[in-house]
């Protein structure tokens, strides 16, 4: 396997000039909804017409929350880019539970350590994580999207933001056709 890139790759789709920020928090039911419907979301808004862009919003309830973004924001590092990271992205919510306590609290993955999460996310996604999990400057990237959400008053997940402007009206339980009015 090639050595992980120096940086993080942007989690973007889409090519178009019309921006919709995604603020999501990768083992929260109702992100894992927003970001199963990006594809369907660019199909009807139009790939050439908007571009997607997911900022990570690591959340202390969800006990994992900070490793599972840290292996995100590692997958984003390797020679697939931001597909690896959506493959891990994916991975999670296809198996949401396994990375959650129950009631935020208990359960079994108390028992479980970082190193089993990284281990889990590997064979779901079979990526090799650990080298570029490790890599120092990594918190550099994990920084900048905890800033900008905060730079933004961002506080829950997911939120949405059209052309820089959180908009309060759209939600994950919304039709993509909702979402892709606000860029008609």
């Amino acid at each position: 396997m090639a050595p992980a890139q120096p940086y993080a790759a942007p989690l973007e789709w889409g090519t178009g000039p019309r921006l919709f920020e995604m603020f999501l928090e990768p083992t929260c039911p109702f992100s894992v909804r927003a970001f199963n419907k990006i594809d369907a979301f660019l199909a009807a808004a139009g790939p050439d017409r908007v571009t997607v862009r997911i900022w990570l919003q690591s959340q202390p309830w969800h006990m994992f929350s900070p490793v599972i973004v840290r292996c995100v924001l590692a997958a984003s590092t390797l020679p697939e880019g931001r597909e690896a990271a959506r493959k891990v992205l994916q991975a999670v919510a296809d198996h949401r539970l396994e990375f959650e306590f129950e009631n935020h609290a208990t359960g079994p993955n108390r028992e479980a350590t970082p190193n089993a999460i990284i281990a889990r996310i590997e064979g779901y996604t079979g990526l090799s994580l650990v080298e570029a999990f490790e890599v120092p400057g990594l918190q550099h990237a994990i920084k900048r999207h905890a800033r900008y959400g905060r730079q933004n008053g961002i506080h829950v997940s997911p939120t949405f933001m059209v052309d820089g402007l959180v908009d309060a009206k759209l939600g994950s339980g919304d039709p993509v056709e909702d979402w892709a009015a606000a860029f008609a």
